[in-house]
């Protein structure tokens, strides 16, 4: 049991390598054989939500990402431990979160909005599930309320101080910088600023993870 929820879990460490650059095909591949080594419960979920679910969202396969959804929310609600603190930091949050990541990749954005709020409501103000959950929510709205998006993402940054904000947060604001690309005044014109004024990543030893 022990060596096949490592196995699993490397093949989704691949897959999110994958992912990140942009080689979805070859993501899914491994969130594939990620999953089909996973055992029942907790690790299966996972590796449907943050393996296979994002996968395949991100190469527009809606009705296969929607399937893995439901397989990552039966096998976390069949598991007789669930989601008690200490198995691996998943919860129903986080959950939330790659489902409404997944919406958002697939254009639909008012189920994103949706879920991403689901999982800002269960995370604890400030922490980095809270921000990655309010900046999905932030994304969610820019297109239609490009101002409360704005705000969003000016509350997370006035909440989490430089060194605390993670990778994939700077990620999503300039993401979201981007789909507010045309909008100059407001809100909108405050985040770009902060943003352009926001100290690069502290890398492991402390450093400018640019220098």
């Amino acid at each position: 049991m022990g060596d096949a929820r490592l196995v699993a879990w490397a093949w989704g460490a691949l897959s999110l390598v994958a992912r990140s650059t942009k080689r979805y095909e070859l993501a899914l591949s491994h969130a594939q054989r990620g999953a089909a080594q996973a055992p029942a419960g907790l690790v299966r979920a996972q590796l449907h939500a943050w393996a296979l679910l994002p996968s395949l969202a991100a190469l527009g396969r809606g009705p296969e990402a929607d399937a893995a959804l439901a397989t990552a929310m039966h096998e976390l609600e069949t598991d007789g431990t669930g989601s008690a603190p200490g198995r691996f930091g998943f919860d129903e949050p986080e959950l939330a979160l790659h489902q409404a990541e997944a919406h958002l990749a697939l254009g639909r954005a008012e189920q994103a909005a949706a879920r991403a709020e689901a999982s800002a409501g269960g995370c604890i103000l400030a922490t980095p599930g809270w921000a990655a959950a309010t900046l999905v929510l932030a994304r969610a709205e820019a297109a239609e309320r490009p101002e409360d998006a704005a705000s969003r993402a000016l509350d997370v940054l006035d909440r989490v101080p430089p060194a605390r904000l993670r990778s994939t947060a700077r990620a999503r604001l300039s993401r979201l910088d981007g789909q507010l690309a045309a909008r100059t005044a407001g809100p909108v014109a405050d985040l770009h600023e902060r943003l352009q004024l926001l100290p690069p990543p502290v890398d492991a030893h402390g450093g400018s993870a640019t220098a």
